[in-house]
C-alpha cells in the first residue's frame, strides 16, 4: 500500500519539483521509501508501505527490461502469482517478487485489458514512452483513490495522486471551490465522483480507466469504464449449493488477503461480517490471530462485548480501544486527509482502531462490503416492504394519516421514529425514497437553509428535475442497476454510491493516515459477483438480512452474535453535541469567517442547533455536516500549500 503521484508537462523542472511536493504531502501513505523518475513529458512519484518483497528490489517507480514502460503503483494484486506464471510461459522474465513488476508486464502483453485480469484493491499509473500515454487505473470498486487534474482551456498540464492533499501541494492547481459539489455533499454527507470539492479535480470511478495521448496539438484524455457489478441472470442453484459456492470464494479470498512479508491482523466489530473474516482467518493461521475492536462510554453504540465474543470464540490476541468526546481533536487532521467535505462520523473510531491496529501490525483485514452484498442494512427491508405497499390501493392517503400518528423521536435508534421516516417517504418512487432515508438535507430543508448568493451559484432547477442534482443523480443509479428485484436494485445503487465515496473513502483515509494497510475479502470481485447473482431470496429471508451468509458460516459465529440485529458503527455525536461539544459546534458555526461566507442564512442554522440542544429534535446529521463543511474550509481551502518538499524526498 502506498502513495502515488504523477505529472504531465513539458516544463520539467517545476513538473519534478511538483511531484516532489506531491509524495512529501502523502508521506503518511508510505513511510518507508520514496522514489521519482522522469523524463522529458512525465514524472512519475512514489511513496512505498514495504509489504510483500521487502528488498530494494521492491522500489517504485518501476520499469520493463528497457526502460520503455515505467509505474507507479498502489495497491494489492493478490491473483500476481498466477499472472506471473501466465506471463513467463509467454516470455516475460522477472528480477522482483512484486505484484507492480507483474502489472508493467501484464501491460506489455495486453495493453489496457490487462486490468481485467487484476484481482485485487489498485490504483497506479503507467507511462509507455514509445507511445508517449499515460494510462491510469483503478479497481473495480473503488478500494484505492486516485485523483487527477487537467489544465483548464486545453493547456498541457495533467496531474495524479492518492489524495486529494497531494494534488493541492502542487502550487499550480487552484483551489476553487465547486458550488455544485457542495450542495450534493449536503444531501448525502459525501461528493459523488467524478466530482470533488473543488473546480477542475476529478476522481477517476471505480471500475475506469483513463488514457491521455501526448499529441501535436496537446493532452487528449479519454475515460471508459471496464467493469459494473450484473446482478442478472441468476443463478439456479440450491441453498445447499450457494452455501458451497459462497463458503469456497470467501475462504479463496481471505487466504489471498493473508498473503504478506509483514505482521497482519483483522477489525473485529463483533458484527456477522467481521466475526466471519476472523473465523476463516483462525482456520487458515498458524498461530492465533490478532483482533482490534472500538467502543464507546454509551451503551447504545458500544459492541465490544460482542466482539470480545468473537475473539474469545478463536482464541485471538484480542486489544480494545473506547473513544470519548475528546478523541474529535484529531477532527482538523482528518479533514485535512479527506481534502474535500466528508460528514460520516464513524471516520473516528475508525482512525482510532486504525491506530491502535498499526502499533501491532501492518496490514489488518476487515468486514466491508458484506451488507451490500448480502443485504444487510434496514434499508433493504424497507424498499421491499414499500414497494409492495405502494400497490394497495389507498395506501398513500393511508400513509399519510398514519405518519401523523406514529410519533417522531430524537433518539436515532427509537423503532418508532425509525417507522415515522418509513411512513413519511413509502408512497415514493423507489429511488425518491432511498434518497429520502439515506439524505442528510432534504430538498426543501436546502432551499430554505442556503442564502441568496449560494442559490445563485447552483445549476437552476429545471421541471424535469425540481429537486436538484443530487436527486437526478441518485435516480439515474437506479436506471443503470440492471436489477429486477427492488432489493437487487437498493443494493445495486449502495455499490455505486455509498460504498465507494462513504465507506471505502473512510476506511482507505483512516488507515493509510496511520500507514496501515486494509483489506476487505467481501469486496473480491468474483465474491461481489457471485452474490450478486444469487437470488434475492438467498440474501432477504422473511426478516432475516444476510440469510445465506449465516447459514453458509453458522459453525464460525456464536450463537449470540448471529441473532442478534445489526447495531451499525454509530457515533453518539447528537449527545456530544448536547454537552461537551456544544460550544465547539456554536464556535465553527457562528464564527465571523462562517458567517462572511453567506453560504447559508444564519437563523436557520441557529435553529438547528437550538432545537438539537434543548431536545426538540435531532439533527445530528445536519449540523455535523455543516461542522465538517465549515472545517474543510479552514484546514483545506484557506491553508497554504508548503513552499518546498522535506530533503528527504529525494530523486531516484
Amino acid at each position: 500500500m502506498c502513495g502515488i503521484g504523477g505529472k504531465i508537462s513539458s516544463e520539467r523542472e517545476n513538473r519534478d519539483l511538483a511531484v516532489r511536493r506531491m509524495l512529501d504531502a502523502q508521506r503518511h501513505r508510505g513511510p518507508d521509501a520514496s522514489g521519482i523518475w522522469s523524463d522529458d513529458w512525465c514524472a512519475l512519484g512514489h511513496r512505498r508501505l514495504s509489504i510483500i518483497d521487502l528488498s530494494e528490489a521492491g522500489r517504485q517507480p518501476l520499469s520493463n527490461e528497457d526502460g520503455t514502460v515505467w509505474i507507479t503503483f498502489n495497491g494489492e494484486v493478490y491473483n500476481f502469482a498466477s499472472l506471473r506464471a501466465e506471463l513467463e510461459g509467454l516470455g516475460h522474465r522477472f528480477h522482483t517478487r512484486t505484484d507492480t513488476e507483474v502489472l508493467v508486464h501484464a501491460y506489455e502483453q495486453w495493453g489496457t485489458e490487462c486490468v481485467r485480469r487484476f484481482r485485487g484493491m489498485f490504483a497506479f499509473g503507467i507511462w509507455d514512452q514509445n507511445r508517449k500515454r499515460l494510462f491510469l487505473a483503478r479497481d473495480r470498486v473503488g478500494k484505492k483513490p486516485l485523483f487527477y487534474w487537467r489544465q483548464a482551456h486545453g493547456g498541457d498540464r495533467f496531474a495524479f495522486a492518492s489524495e486529494l492533499q497531494g494534488l493541492l501541494a502542487d502550487p499550480e492547481i487552484p483551489r476553487e471551490i465547486d458550488r455544485a459539489s457542495m450542495d450534493a455533499y449536503l444531501s448525502w454527507g459525501y461528493i459523488p465522483g467524478p466530482a470533488t470539492g473543488f473546480t477542475g479535480i476529478a476522481k477517476l470511478l471505480p471500475g475506469h480507466w483513463l488514457t491521455l495521448d501526448v499529441i501535436p496539438e496537446g493532452l487528449r484524455v479519454r475515460t471508459e469504464q471496464y467493469w459494473s457489478l450484473d446482478y442478472q441472470p441468476k443463478l439456479r442453484i440450491s441453498e445447499a449449493e450457494a452455501c458451497e459456492g459462497l463458503r469456497e470464494k470467501l475462504t479463496e479470498a481471505v487466504r489471498l488477503r493473508m498473503i504478506s512479508d509483514v505482521p497482519l491482523g483483522a477489525f473485529l466489530s463483533g458484527g456477522i461480517d467481521s466475526s466471519i473474516v476472523v473465523g476463516l482467518m483462525a482456520q487458515v493461521s498458524g498461530r492465533p490471530v490478532r483482533t482490534f475492536s472500538i467502543g464507546f462510554a454509551e451503551a447504545a453504540y458500544n459492541e465490544l462485548e460482542h466482539a470480545r465474543r468473537v475473539a474469545e470464540r478463536w482464541g485471538t490476541e484480542h486489544q480494545e480501544h473506547v473513544v470519548r468526546p475528546d478523541a474529535l481533536s484529531v477532527l482538523p487532521m482528518l479533514v485535512r486527509h479527506y481534502g474535500e467535505p466528508y460528514a460520516d462520523s464513524s471516520a473516528i473510531p475508525t482512525f482510532y482502531v486504525a491506530q491502535m491496529t498499526r502499533r501491532n501490525v501492518t496490514v489488518a483485514l476487515n468486514g466491508d462490503g458484506g451488507d451490500e452484498s448480502f443485504a444487510g442494512y434496514e434499508r433493504y427491508l424497507a424498499a421491499q416492504m414499500a414497494e409492495r405497499l405502494r400497490r394497495t390501493p389507498g395506501f398513500r392517503a393511508l400513509a399519510g394519516g398514519l405518519t401523523r400518528l406514529v410519533p417522531d423521536s430524537i433518539d436515532p435508534k427509537n423503532h418508532l421514529r425509525r417507522l415515522h421516516r418509513f411512513l413519511a417517504v413509502a408512497h415514493r418512487p423507489l429511488a425518491d425514497r432511498y434518497g429520502r432515508w439515506v439524505s442528510y438535507f432534504h430538498p426543501e430543508e436546502k432551499a430554505a437553509l442556503y442564502g441568496p448568493e449560494l442559490l445563485s451559484q447552483l445549476p437552476p432547477k429545471s421541471s424535469e428535475d425540481p429537486e436538484g442534482e443530487p436527486q437526478r443523480w441518485m435516480r439515474q443509479l437506479f436506471e443503470i442497476a440492471g436489477a429486477r428485484e427492488v432489493v437487487d436494485a437498493t443494493m445495486s445503487a449502495d455499490v455505486q454510491s455509498y460504498l465507494p465515496y462513504d465507506l471505502l473513502v473512510k476506511v482507505d483515509i483512516a488507515t493509510m493516515a496511520t500507514s496501515l494497510e486494509a483489506r476487505s475479502p467481501f469486496l473480491d470481485h468474483e465474491v461481489m459477483e457471485f452474490a450478486a447473482r444469487l437470488p434475492v431470496e438467498y440474501k432477504l429471508r422473511g426478516r432475516t438480512s444476510k440469510y445465506l451468509l449465516k447459514r453458509a458460516f453458522s459453525d464460525l459465529l456464536p450463537g449470540e452474535n448471529a441473532r442478534r440485529g445489526k447495531m451499525g458503527f454509530g457515533v453518539p455525536v447528537g449527545d456530544w453535541f448536547r454537552g461537551p461539544l456544544r460550544e465547539f459546534l456554536e464556535d465553527s458555526l457562528f464564527s465571523q469567517q462562517a458567517l462572511d461566507r453567506g453560504y447559508f442564512r444564519p437563523d436557520v442554522v441557529r435553529r438547528l442547533v437550538d432545537e438539537h440542544v434543548a431536545s426538540q429534535a435531532d439533527h445530528t446529521f445536519k449540523l455535523w455536516s455543516l461542522l465538517m463543511l465549515e472545517l474543510w474550509h479552514t484546514e483545506v481551502v484557506e491553508s497554504c500549500p508548503p513552499t518546498a518538499p522535506t530533503p528527504e524526498v529525494a530523486a531516484c
